[in-house]
Formats: structure tokens, sequence, C-alpha cells
């Protein structure tokens, strides 16, 4: 008897500890509420990790036996400068106005207290100035010129607007220009009353050499100066717009880190021979120089008066931003996450 109690004991254990052991693996133990946290925490950090702009990799080749070096006037904006107070870490590189003492074209009112740099952004607004048709927007040169080769690329949310958002390069007599973005983000324009789908789903690169006096202008009009791809409408994200302006006869132009245009040649570049040495314009003489000088990086929202008082008069091809537009302040911020300059060096 005994030796049958002590059999069917030592039985008992052995199923009380094999059911023990099946739960402990079979069914999940949820986590101390701590670790819940801890484990959310790290997933909300993981996601907010941006990678380094100045290592992401640049889509331009910068040449046979070259790299590129980072160079230190870029600006990842990571830092806050009121529109009224900016500080150093804005006015180390940036003037918050224009390269020289124009206020801007068409109904455009260039304003030093409309440019603001928060939340890891250089932001610029539009609004209509009190009392007037014009628009009150701002504009930002860097204080350090670039001269070719060079590979300069922003990473920007352009406005649901009519207006132009623009980051382009000017040589400092006003000559020489290259847009590497140039967009006119609405669907629809109130002012003229009309669909603004054509704009809205394409990006404008291209250049400009010109003759101030007498003033005459030139730049391609081609098709390829309108980019588009999927009917992608640009004010609806973030993209890259790069330029690697090789040297005076070459450009190259990258949207996300495609390249979707190339430039060379002197036909292309400056056909009209306005860049000449001697007599500008003369084509019987050929001094052309091409995309040569130095030039300031400019980034700036405009009210164009092509746009906003076209030579028809007509209403139609009447392109402003109305008061109910502009009253939707968000969609009327141009959104610079970054720009990044880079020169080729021997490795």
């Amino acid at each position: 008897m005994k030796f049958k109690f002590l059999v069917l004991s030592a039985l008992f254990l052995f199923l009380l500890t094999a059911s023990n052991c099946s739960s402990s693996s079979d069914v999940p133990i949820e986590p101390k509420e701590d670790e819940v946290e801890n484990s959310d925490q790290k997933v909300e950090a993981e996601d907010d990790v941006e990678e380094d702009y100045s290592t992401m990799a640049v889509p331009a080749d910068p040449g046979s036996g070259l790299e590129w070096e980072f160079q230190d006037f870029s600006d990842d904006f990571n830092y806050e400068a009121p529109a009224g107070n900016k500080g150093d870490a804005f006015f180390n590189k940036w003037d918050d106005f224009y390269h020289n003492n124009w206020s801007g074209p068409g109904l455009t009112e260039w304003s030093r207290d409309i440019p603001f740099v928060a939340d890891g952004l250089l932001q610029i607004p539009a609004k209509r100035k009190e009392g007037t048709n014009k628009i009150s927007t701002g504009c930002i040169t860097n204080k350090t010129r670039v001269q070719y080769p060079v590979y300069i690329e922003v990473k920007a949310k352009i406005m649901n607007s009519v207006l132009a958002n623009g980051i382009w390069m000017l040589s400092p007599d006003d000559t020489q220009e290259i847009d590497f973005m140039e967009a006119y983000g609405a669907e629809f324009s109130e002012s003229a009353q009309a669909s603004h789908s054509w704009y809205e789903e394409r990006m404008h690169i291209s250049h400009h050499v010109f003759i101030r006096e007498p003033f005459q202008d030139y730049q391609p009009k081609d098709a390829g100066t309108w980019y588009m791809k999927d009917n992608i409408k640009w004010r609806e994200d973030y993209h890259t717009y790069g330029v690697y302006w090789r040297d005076p006869w070459h450009l190259e132009y990258y949207i996300d880190g495609e390249l979707v245009r190339t430039v060379e040649g002197k036909e292309q570049i400056d056909p009209l021979f306005y860049t000449n040495a001697t007599n500008p314009g003369d084509m019987s003489n050929d001094t052309r120089t091409g995309l040569s000088k130095e030039m300031d990086i400019i980034i700036d929202v405009e009210d164009q008066d092509w746009r906003s008082s076209p030579a028809s008069g007509n209403q139609a091809d009447t392109y402003t931003p109305t008061d109910n537009e502009l009253s939707d302040t968000e969609g009327h911020t141009l959104k610079v996450d970054w720009i990044r300059i880079y020169k080729p060096v021997e490795k």
C-alpha cells in the first residue's frame, strides 16, 4: 500500500510539473507597463531618425579620379531663427533678403520679417500686404558664392499656390542664372477661374543668360525645361532637386536622385552670344564665356509679373493669389528641409 501511494504521489507531481511547463511555454506573458512604454519609445525614436544629409549619396558623378567634398556653408536648418531675430546660426550663412536692393518682381514685396527657421525647416510664407494688392513674402541669399564645378541639392516642399517657388543661382551682375527648382503648385487659380493643373504637374528647370542694356534674355524653351513624372503633384510631398554645374557649357539636373535633363554645348547654353566677353550679342565675333561667373544661391517666393500682369490683360491669363487662397497659410508656405553643396576634389 505504501509503495502504491508513493507511485501515485510521484505520478501526480510529474503531471503537475508538466502542466506548469506547458502553461509557461504556450501562453504569452504580457509585458510590464514600463516595458511597453520603453518599447514604444524605441520604435518612435527609430522612426524619427533621419539620414544625415551630408553623408547621403550624391547622384551626380564628380568625374574621373574625383570625389565629392561637402561644403560647410550647406545648411540643415536644425536651429531656431525667428522671423524678426534670426540669430547667428542663420546670419553666418544667409542674408534674409535678395542679393541687391530690389524688392521683387510684379506684385512681389520681399520683407526681411517673413522668412524664418523652425521645426528643422526654412519656411517662407506669403500673405497679402494690408491695404494693397501686393504679396508680402520672402527671399534669402547665401553669403558664400559658388562657381563651377559644384553640385547643389535641396530637399523642399513647394506651396499649394499659383505663386512661383524658386531655388536658383544668379551672378552678382544679374547676367547669368541657373534655375534648378521653379514651381507653381496649385491645382486651380481663383484669379483666372481656370485649371492650373498643367503647372502643378511640372517642375521648371532651366537657365538664363542676359544682356542688361538694352535688356535681352535667352533661356531654352524646349519641352525638357518642364519636367513631369507619373502625374506627380509636386506640392504634395518633399522632393530633392539638384544641379551639377560641371563647367560653363554643361549642366545636369537631378530630381529625386535621378538625372532628368542635361544641357551642354555653346548652342544650348548661349546660342545668341549674350555671354561674349566683348560685344555681347555680336554673333559675328565669338568670344562666348558661357555660364562662367560666380553666383549667389537664392531661395524665394515670387508673384511674377508675366503671371500677375500678363501682356494680354485678360483675366483668364492672370494668375495671382486671391485673399481666400492666401488665407491658407500652410498651403502658402515654402518649406526647405536642407540644402547641401559639394565640390569635386581629387581622391
